[in-house]
């Protein structure tokens, strides 16, 4: 078991820094229907310079600025895009008056303080999942989102698909009978060595490592937190908070399910001997008010699949839901005990035929941003699905099932794990 002695102590959060706000909403322009969409990009790392060829395919899509922290990071995307300016601040970036809108990829911790940033400068606001580290840093997003009037999507990219609307439209209309649990898994073997092992030392050239640790306690680099590794190394910002997200979004999008009543995650380091302070191995359940159960696995230490089937199970009285981002397949079940054996539906199959969901989904964002309409993947939608997975880190860190009260955002059967809903930031950083 993970204690809680290994999150930070939950502490104060007040408002963004008085730089981020210089600029209002009202100093903005709004695109019309046939302009172009001038775009800053913060962090451009990893997932920000796929995110980056995304927008980049999109007529209207205008790439103005590259942000990072890390040197090499700007200078390999400036390559790529020689008319866009760089920045190394992100701050520099929020004040620049000729911007409509920003993509955020900044490591996990980053995500809450620079979307409020940017929503109180007039910007709306790309930002990659999961939207928070803390369940109280999720819910402050949403309100000022909607007091900025501003357009937030989140990187849950399956909101976009067609597929998965199909799916979502076929089993509202019970044609799957009534779905009693789903499944997901993230699976892959990292066994022996996993993310490595590496002694504290100095960053590499061109990283400020004291920008890059934001509002994160301050700590010696080291390699196997940064750039990239950063998932492994903190239980806020894990394997269950990068994929589960994914999922549970998925599945609850796909049963039209709103928020968990209680989660209980268990797991453990069983097998990879690496720096990483989160599980190899890890199973979340949760029950939502339906009554209706979400299972999420996360294995890295064996790579053996875990259904039949794709990386999502939606299991029904009429038959099963296999599906990833490649199709669906629709298994017919037939009666079991006492009942009769004849196949309740017919079997069918769907190809996506659609490219890649990241490019559905940028195209969604900058057509919500000249039309001022709810993205696929709202602020408020993201806020609930990355609230499932932080809720399973949670019950991991206190080893105990969690009643979650979905209203007031409390544990209800644990008082002291509500002190885990946030962090104390460090300064000068604050929440907004």
């Amino acid at each position: 078991m993970i204690h809680r002695r290994d999150f930070t102590k939950a502490g104060v959060a007040a408002t963004a820094l008085a730089a981020s706000h210089a600029t209002s909403s009202a100093s903005v322009r709004a695109p019309g229907p046939n302009d172009k969409v001038r775009l800053g990009f913060i962090g451009v790392g990893n997932r920000g310079g796929q995110l980056l060829a995304s927008f980049a395919k999109h007529a209207d899509g205008d790439i103005a600025v590259l942000c990072d922290v890390y040197e090499p990071y700007r200078d390999r995307a400036k390559a790529a895009f020689a008319g866009a300016e760089t920045e190394k601040d992100f701050r520099r970036v929020l004040e620049r008056r000729d911007l409509d809108a920003v993509v955020i990829a900044t490591p996990d911790h980053w995500h809450a303080i620079q979307t409020i940033a940017a929503c109180r400068a007039g910007k709306d606001v790309y930002v990659e999942k999961p939207l928070s580290i803390t369940i109280r840093e999720g819910r402050r997003m949403v309100e000022v989102a909607r007091e900025e009037k501003r357009i937030v999507q989140v990187g849950t990219h399956r909101r976009s698909s067609k597929l998965y609307a199909q799916l979502a439209e076929f089993i509202a209309a019970g044609k799957l009978g009534k779905v009693t649990v789903s499944r997901a898994y993230r699976i892959t073997n990292m066994s022996p060595n996993g993310i490595g092992r590496a002694a504290p030392g100095d960053p590499p050239p061109g990283l400020d490592w004291d920008m890059w640790l934001g509002p994160r306690p301050l700590r010696p680099f080291q390699a196997t937190i940064a750039p990239y590794k950063f998932r492994w190394w903190d239980l806020y910002s894990s394997q269950i908070a990068n994929w589960g997200v994914h999922y549970f979004d998925a599945i609850r999008w796909l049963t039209g399910d709103a928020a968990p009543t209680s989660i209980c995650a268990m797991g453990g380091k069983f097998a990879l001997d690496d720096d990483r302070t989160i599980p190899d191995t890890l199973e979340a359940t949760v029950q939502f008010a339906s009554g209706r159960l979400a299972i999420f696995g996360q294995y890295e230490a064996s790579g053996a699949p875990a259904l039949l089937r794709g990386e999502v199970e939606l299991r029904g009285t009429l038959g099963t839901v296999f599906v990833d981002d490649r199709g669906a397949e629709i298994v017919p079940d037939a009666g079991g005990q006492f009942q009769d054996r004849a196949p309740r539906m017919k079997p069918q199959k769907l190809a996506a035929n659609e490219g890649d969901f990241t490019d559905q989904h940028t195209r969604n964002f900058l057509d919500c941003v000249k039309s001022r309409e709810r993205p696929t993947a709202d602020v408020e939608e993201g806020h609930r699905s990355t609230t499932i997975s932080l809720l399973g880190n949670i019950s991991l860190a206190v080893g105990e099932r969690l009643a979650w009260d979905a209203e007031k955002e409390r544990i209800t059967n644990h008082p002291a794990a509500n002190d885990l809903l946030h962090y104390e930031y460090r300064r000068p950083w604050e929440l907004g």
